[in-house]
């Protein structure tokens, strides 16, 4: 894999042990049922993602810059999801900030998202979770 460079990281606790946060979330990042190994996957109409399972994490990498890493690991209080967003270009890299105006709301607007499935996850779980 190529050097990834950090843009964005939030931590979340869901109240429930590890193997079911896990069990939830690959239900909800992997609707087809793959839960190991990697694969490629359409994730909008002409785009593809490339999708790694490994362990507990689940990473997606698309476009010229974009991975993306859900992780599940164990916390006092039951499971602590992790979403992680790299900037991964392999040339170029310096124009990614430009390419997305300098990310401006990137961290507010992946922490939104963040919250928002960290919720539902919650809601479908039956169990309190919250930001950390």
């Amino acid at each position: 894999m190529t050097k990834k460079k950090l843009l964005v990281e939030v931590f979340g606790v869901v109240e429930v042990p590890v193997a079911e946060l896990w069990k939830a979330l690959a239900d909800e990042l992997l609707p087809d049922g793959d839960r190991s190994g990697r694969f490629t996957v359409e994730d909008a109409p002409g785009h593809t993602s490339e999708v790694e399972v490994a362990g507990h994490t689940i990473s997606f990498q698309g476009g010229w810059w974009y991975r993306g890493e859900w992780s599940v690991e164990p916390h006092l209080k039951g499971a602590l999801l992790v979403h992680r967003v790299f900037n991964v270009a392999q040339w170029a890299r310096w124009g990614v900030p430009l390419a997305n105006r300098m990310f401006i709301g990137f961290a507010g607007n992946t922490r939104a998202a963040f919250t928002k499935g960290l919720a539902r996850l919650g809601n479908r779980l039956g169990c309190p979770t919250y930001l950390v």
